[in-house]
């Protein structure tokens, strides 16, 4: 056999193999996604989809499939607990992400400022989103405590008549849990914020300060204008962290005192695994879902109208 029929033969048998390797790379993404694509759908619509029935059932300890109407709804918001639950819930959420964004901007703005040892100083005010929410609950509950914390320490040092009893007063309590979750997500907010701010065009700032502009102004009119949208998305993030928080409450107050930091995650918890009331623990947690949406589903919106704006503009 001569070499040119060899390489024909060669190719010939070479043939099949090309279109089965592009089927497959064609069909590899579906496959890799697949197992996400099912579990998204299983957990979120199914189980919500069940969750949503359970709301309307006569489920107790057990669930009980029989239809019961939307009286459970009606009771949790006659329940004090829950009015105060959901009220707290919006204190938090407003107070914690204002001061969230407020102290990451300010962080991110002097790292900007290539400071000498940044490394360490981002590494340092990343350190606390590497904590559990317990542990930094368990640490300030110790540091606010009256007789643990900084009152205990201010009256060794001398000052008798300091008085830092928050975290025991009903109408304060709540303001210890928003200051440690500022604590806690700083950091995080910080690190988005200077991707941000590192990724706004030098050239516009460079022709702002050739136009006699100072850094302020540059920050006010170009750098943060120029970083809207990521003020949105970590808007979004930390609404969703303040609506999901349960672990920082047991671990700082356990909702507490009486029932003044109670949150709706841990009064759906209180009512599932501890009273026995699965109905109703099902309705409140359909209440928090419509706070998630209320949030998630404006925020999809307008992410799409921006996408399809920008694919117009290009």
């Amino acid at each position: 056999m001569s070499v040119e029929s060899l390489a024909v033969t060669t190719k010939v048998a070479q043939k099949p193999e090309r279109p089965l390797r592009e089927g497959l790379s064609s069909i590899l993404p579906q496959l890799v996604l697949a197992p996400s694509l099912v579990a998204t759908f299983v957990y979120v619509f199914l189980f919500g989809a069940w969750t949503i029935w359970i709301s309307v059932s006569n489920s107790g300890d057990l669930p009980d499939y029989s239809f019961a109407g939307f009286h459970h709804y009606a009771e949790l918001w006659v329940n004090l607990r829950w009015r105060i639950a959901y009220t707290n819930l919006f204190v938090f959420s407003a107070l914690y992400v204002i001061g969230t964004m407020l102290i990451g901007l300010a962080l991110a703005i002097l790292i900007d400022q290539r400071i000498r040892a940044e490394a360490v100083f981002r590494t340092i005010y990343l350190y606390p989103l590497a904590i559990s929410f317990v542990v930094t609950g368990t640490v300030w509950r110790w540091l606010f405590s009256p007789t643990t914390g900084f009152e205990s320490m201010m009256h060794l040092l001398g000052w008798a008549s300091f008085k830092f009893d928050w975290i025991v007063q009903r109408e304060l309590a709540i303001y210890t849990i928003v200051l440690t979750g500022i604590w806690q997500a700083s950091g995080f907010v910080m690190a988005l914020f200077l991707a941000g701010l590192r990724s706004v065009d030098p050239d516009l700032i460079k022709a702002a300060q050739i136009d006699g502009a100072s850094m302020p102004r540059i920050y006010r009119r170009i750098i943060l204008p120029a970083i809207g949208p990521i003020f949105i998305a970590v808007s979004v993030v930390l609404l969703q962290f303040a609506i999901k928080t349960f672990d920082l409450i047991i671990a700082m107050t356990q909702g507490g005192p009486g029932i003044s930091t109670t949150m709706p995650a841990n009064y759906v918890y209180d009512l599932i695994f501890q009273r026995g009331q699965l109905a109703e623990g099902a309705a409140a947690a359909i209440m928090i879902l419509v706070a998630l949406a209320l949030i998630l589903v404006p925020y999809t919106m307008w992410s799409n109208l921006r996408q399809r704006r920008e694919a117009r503009g290009g």
